[in-house]
């Protein structure tokens, strides 16, 4: 659901970032911010009540090309984490384009990557969007830890339908413009075809 700026001659996309709480989200949208030239980007943003954080930047990428004379600007949107703030989570994917399944590669975490990943789905559901035709990548995030689990354990339990899979390190920057630079392809890749 993209927005279209006229007067800007901008074409504004939407990637949300899923997962788990404490999966690592926030560290790639961090990481993110930190390293886009400060001229593109706009500010990042915490919206925050006494319960949930919800992080937003947008930025305006050099190398990605115009379409049909447009330029192409990024919104990149965090989720809380938990499930208890599903209401939330609803509210941030209405008019999304695009999303990176942040998944935390410990063996503890299994559980709360499954859960998020039904929710996801389900939400994209309920608000008319069905993730098997949707711009989405899976990044495995936290690769370093001792408690993680293989690579293959990993894709046969998380992957959703041969979607590109990165492995991260998010507090390093490892793998997060991989991630990114893949979902934003993906996303312009849809908006070409003129859906």
């Amino acid at each position: 659901m993209t927005f279209i700026n006229y007067a800007a001659r901008e074409i504004n996309c939407k990637i949300v970032y899923y997962g788990p709480g404490l999966g690592g989200k926030t560290t790639n949208i961090k990481w993110v911010y930190e390293k886009t030239n400060p001229n593109s980007k706009g500010k990042l943003i915490s919206l925050a009540t006494e319960t949930d954080r919800t992080l937003f930047f947008d930025f305006l990428p050099l190398d990605l090309g115009e379409i049909r004379g447009f330029r192409t600007r990024f919104h990149l949107y965090t989720v809380p984490g938990q499930v208890f703030y599903d209401a939330s989570r609803k509210l941030i994917l209405k008019g999304v384009d695009g999303v990176v399944f942040v998944a935390d590669s410990q063996a503890a975490r299994m559980e709360a990557n499954l859960e998020s990943l039904r929710n996801l789905e389900l939400n994209l559901k309920e608000q008319g969007y069905d993730l098997r035709i949707m711009p989405y990548v899976l990044q495995l995030n936290k690769r370093d830890l001792p408690s993680a689990l293989p690579l293959e354990e990993m894709k046969r339990q998380l992957l959703y339908k041969g979607e590109p899979v990165f492995e991260a390190i998010a507090s390093k920057g490892n793998g997060v413009f991989e991630t990114l630079k893949t979902i934003a392809k993906m996303v312009l890749i849809e908006l070409r075809k003129g859906r």
